[in-house]
């Protein structure tokens, strides 16, 4: 399977004469742990909303969070579905270095969908974030060993295979080590809290570590072989840069005097950078649209990656009163309404059509 068998249907056409019916066991046959990406993408508009120095209305934020909370309970159904009736499909996709780097995404669904539950304070909302992130973050742990393991002992790589894709499942360590520390709050001042928030630091290094070593792979994928294939998936580079600004944000909120210098010498770095690779993520989308890119699934990459620099400009402006980094949030926030709304509806429209997640030919 190639990595663009994996997210659109091989004949759209064909596709597009089936019957359009949304379910069907059929059809659970093309459904790929990439769909995890759209939980993500959806709950970050809701949780980075909830970060701005102006939020938008409450009640926007919570009908969004709550779209995420069913459509992670949907896909968590439905990729079980996936599992027991079409078990070598799934066993296809562990053998695949193209589709097996998103079951990160998994992992990134829970937590996103906890987190944002917590900084909503939506009903239950303390039980069901500790339930999502400890689920989220050992999921993450089992991807961010079993994926590289994978890849090692039984893919086929070659020196043009790198790609932002392989991000994935080490930056779920990273939204783990983001979202902690606000749960860590709730639990009593001590030995637990500071263990809690010290684990978060520990998931902090894990995941830059690990990014800052593929980084340069997929910088040189790059420039020796051209852009990637979906060039979407560029933006994948944001989430751990993002991610990590906001990670020490949080932390520094929980431990002022562990973390504090260090969330704005580290942040405002790497938020530099990190709009660097925006612009050139753009430069490069806007080329792609100009060769006749259309839509897929990858489009949702434009979503979570930029809510995370959303959420990591939104902790600048906490922790310096510099009003440039809240302008910097909101702008970005702006970009990802932008991309949820289209991301959304062209997904919502190739499932009632049948180009995603197509029937089988018979």
């Amino acid at each position: 399977m190639t990595a663009s068998a994996s997210l659109v249907p091989d004949d759209p056409g064909a596709a597009r004469a089936r019957p359009a019916a949304l379910a069907g066991p059929g059809r659970l046959r093309a459904l790929g742990p990439n769909w995890y990406a759209s939980v993500m993408g959806t709950a970050i508009v809701a949780g980075a909303g909830a970060a701005l120095p102006a939020r938008p209305p409450r009640p926007v934020l919570e009908a969004v969070w709550t779209l995420a909370a069913v459509m992670l309970v949907v896909l968590l159904a439905a990729r079980a579905g996936h599992w027991l009736r079409h078990r070598d499909q799934a066993r296809a996709h562990l053998d695949d270095p193209a589709v097996v780097p998103f079951y990160g995404c998994l992992s990134m669904a829970l937590l996103a969908v906890g987190g944002t539950a917590l900084s909503l304070r939506v009903p239950a909302a303390v039980g069901i974030d500790t339930v999502l992130w400890a689920a989220g973050t050992a999921v993450g742990l089992v991807a961010t060993v079993a994926v590289p393991y994978l890849m090692i002992t039984r893919h086929t790589l070659g020196p043009d295979s790198a790609g932002p894709v392989w991000l994935l499942p080490v930056v779920a360590p990273m939204v783990s080590a983001a979202l902690g520390p606000p749960l860590a709050g709730h639990l009593p001042a001590g030995g637990a809290r500071l263990t809690m928030l010290l684990g978060c630091f520990a998931l902090f290094g894990m995941s830059l570590l690990a990014t800052l070593l593929i980084l340069p792979l997929v910088f040189s994928r790059l420039v020796h072989h051209g852009p990637v294939p979906m060039t979407p998936l560029m933006c994948l580079v944001l989430g751990p840069l993002g991610q990590s600004v906001t990670a020490l944000g949080n932390l520094a909120d929980a431990a002022p005097g562990t973390f504090g210098a260090a969330s704005v010498l580290y942040g405002v770095p790497v938020i530099g950078f990190a709009l660097l690779w925006f612009a050139l993520s753009a430069a490069l989308v806007v080329r792609a649209v100009r060769h006749g890119m259309g839509f897929s699934m990858t489009w949702w990459a434009f979503t979570f990656p930029v809510g995370t620099c959303v959420t990591g400009a939104a902790a600048l402006a906490r922790h310096t009163d510099v009003a440039a980094f809240g302008w910097l949030a909101t702008g970005l926030y702006a970009v990802l309404v932008a991309a949820w709304l289209a991301a959304t509806v062209r997904t919502a429209g190739g499932l009632f059509s049948g180009v995603l997640l197509p029937a089988p030919r018979r």
